[in-house]
């Protein structure tokens, strides 16, 4: 039985610019004043490394990849959406009209708020078939295994040749 964090999406929650930081801090504060920590799990604010060049001197700044918006991990209930909704500098979750809709896994994994672990059951050298995308129906053997990328190369038989490829996790099965 997964527990309630392993059931948790992440949403985004729009704020006033500048706040975002207040916002999260309130969120956090408010979460354990309540005893709301299994439904509410993580507030974040991504943040992104930048260089500025300022008087011929670099500085190391860190910058708000998202401005205006925090992106919280939970399980929407009645109670944890209004003690969001309600709190002080936020204008109201990203979704249609007021309901919150939930990040995919691809998109949180392309904010890089949370590492998405992916879980393969093949080995090098193992044979597997391509299952869909342009090589679908193909057959080949698993040359290298990439877990940060959720990919893996694959050498395919193609034109009388073994041809590299690299395909997503959820591109192939093993045969």
């Amino acid at each position: 039985m997964p527990n309630n964090e392993e059931k948790a999406k992440w949403y985004v929650v729009h704020t006033y610019s500048g706040h975002e930081n207040k916002v999260k801090a309130t969120i956090e504060k408010t979460v354990i004043t309540r005893n709301m920590e299994d439904f509410i799990f993580d507030v974040q604010v991504p943040t992104e490394e930048v260089v500025e060049i300022k008087d011929g001197k670099k500085k190391v700044k860190s910058r708000k990849k998202f401005p205006g918006y925090v992106i919280i991990k939970m399980l929407i209930t009645d109670e944890s959406w209004y003690i969001v909704r309600n709190t002080k500098g936020v204008t109201g979750f990203v979704g249609p009209g007021s309901k919150p809709v939930p990040l995919s896994d691809e998109e949180v994994a392309a904010m890089g708020v949370e590492k998405v672990t992916s879980e393969i059951n093949v080995e090098l050298g193992d044979v597997i078939s391509v299952k869909s995308g342009p090589f679908e129906g193909f057959m080949g053997n698993v040359e290298e295994i990439n877990m940060e990328k959720s990919v893996v190369k694959v050498l395919i038989s193609m034109f009388g040749r073994e041809t590299p490829v690299e395909l997503g996790f959820d591109q192939i099965e093993k045969m």
